[in-house]
């Protein structure tokens, strides 16, 4: 279960992003489960690394603003995600960096909701 709601959170972000972004296709749930699960990986694998070079290649300033690093490093990985699957159609880089911001507010809030059902004894 540690890894299943996450997931699931992130592909209903996935899911809605692409619903309500022009520019940024998924054709269905299954498309959004297996566009959620590469990025995931690639999250994981690149996610710090990219990060942490950021961070040192603007000596420092990457680090300052690490809310807008860690908004650069999703839409690159996004972009990534995009190359290795058919299933997911990003237009433009613009278009990820809306998507990252979407994703990222749609994943808070799924998991603020989450939480808050498991803390009513919900689950």
């Amino acid at each position: 279960m540690g890894i299943l709601i996450p997931w699931l959170i992130l592909a209903a972000s996935v899911f809605i992003t692409a619903k309500l972004l022009p520019g940024f296709k998924v054709k269905g749930i299954i498309d959004s489960l297996v566009v959620a699960a590469i990025f995931g990986v690639l999250n994981w694998l690149l996610g710090l690394i990219l990060f942490t070079f950021i961070g040192f290649v603007t000596l420092g300033v990457g680090f300052a603003f690490a809310f807008l690093t860690r908004w650069l490093v999703l839409t690159i990985v996004l972009k990534f995600t995009d190359a290795l699957t058919s299933r997911l159609e990003i237009r433009s880089f613009g278009t990820a960096v809306i998507a990252a911001a979407m994703m990222s507010g749609l994943g808070t809030l799924g998991e603020y909701l989450v939480k808050s059902f498991q803390l009513t004894g919900g689950g």
